[in-house]
């Protein structure tokens, strides 16, 4: 009996895992299928644009059958017999996907990283003990420019340093001891709005680098007034919210993004996930259909235990740093982050 039972098992493993990598290698054919209409200029008649119409450019092809199996040999994927593929197994699939292309194109000449919940724990700092720091000191001996693109908007260079001192004494340390040379660190913070660049000469090793100097051509025409505007709108939205979920949370407005955070008082006050995406998705849906929304790019996002509407987003982050670093191309760039649902995320939009 267990002989049979165990042979039958195994059977539908075999084709559990031939059935999972024929679908994988279908959506690989159809991703290349639109990367060559890309290259024509004809991306809205491929199958897939047809399938998905709201699917967007890609970079590099996407290696999603060798991906798959990958992640089967570690994650027992068709050994699953009540369990089906999740959000993660597949998630954890296409992350894959997207290093095998990457690394198999040649080198990559920026990684970026957002900060909270990728870098480090949400609201902590990037100390000296975190074991990204020397993953990413090695990206830097290698040649490979590494960009922190943050929600967190200081102006100030103190405000990064006190949340990124682990990483940046440790580069700083690597320039001291010559085991790198003129390491490109740049820090992207608002999502799109205060870049920063490493120098080992400068106060809290970072230095300003003053907007009008590395603003993308489409950012100027972002109009002041219409800025300040669509915040006013957000900042309507996330009163409301307040009011109708009676959250006990202040509102923290910015030049560039506004938010409700928890009221200060002793322990510290936790808003529940549902009133948190309750809040964005009302915020969002109310700057989707407003003027000021339909001008100015901004995204909409749960922080944790806070909401924010920042104006841009990372993918406009991630372009800036690209385009000051001399113009490095989508194929040679990597993104690692947290939040890439298509609604109530801020590395993507």
């Amino acid at each position: 009996y267990d002989e049979r039972r165990s042979g039958v098992l195994a059977k539908m493993e075999t084709g559990a895992h031939r059935r999972y990598a024929e679908i994988m290698h279908d959506v690989e054919e159809l991703i290349n299928d639109h990367i060559e209409h890309q290259t024509r200029g004809t991306q809205g008649r491929s199958k897939l644009k047809h399938l998905v119409p709201s699917v967007g450019v890609f970079f590099t092809p996407l290696l999603l059958e060798e991906a798959f199996k990958f992640q089967d040999d570690r994650r027992k994927i068709s050994s699953r017999r009540f369990v089906p593929p999740s959000f993660n197994d597949i998630r954890l699939t296409l992350n894959s996907a997207q290093l095998m292309s990457l690394t198999r194109n040649g080198s990559i000449d920026l990684v970026t990283f957002d900060g909270d919940v990728t870098l480090y724990d949400d609201g902590e700092s990037l100390t000296d003990e975190n074991p990204v720091i020397l993953r990413i000191l090695k990206l830097l001996c290698q040649g490979t420019h590494v960009g922190i693109v943050t929600a967190a908007g200081y102006t100030d260079a103190a405000k990064y340093y006190e949340r990124l001192h682990g990483l940046l004494d440790a580069v700083a340390n690597a320039v001291t001891e010559k085991e790198v040379e003129d390491p490109k660190v740049i820090i992207l913070g608002g999502e799109s709005n205060y870049l920063f660049e490493f120098d080992f000469h400068a106060e809290s090793f970072l230095k300003y680098v003053p907007r009008k100097t590395w603003m993308l051509d489409e950012m100027r025409s972002w109009q002041e007034e219409d800025i300040q505007s669509l915040l006013d709108v957000a900042e309507g939205a996330l009163r409301e919210c307040i009011g109708n979920m009676q959250l006990s949370a202040q509102i923290l407005r910015k030049d560039r993004a506004v938010g409700i955070i928890p009221v200060a008082g002793p322990g510290k006050q936790k808003f529940n996930r549902e009133q948190l995406e309750e809040t964005v998705l009302v915020t969002q849906q109310i700057l989707d259909l407003s003027i000021q929304g339909k001008k100015v790019p901004f995204c909409a996002f749960n922080g944790g235990n806070d909401v924010f509407v920042d104006i841009g987003d990372k993918s406009w982050g991630v372009l800036s740093c690209q385009r000051y670093l001399g113009g490095i191309e989508g194929g040679k760039t990597l993104h690692v982050g947290d939040q890439f649902l298509s609604a109530g995320a801020n590395d993507f939009k």
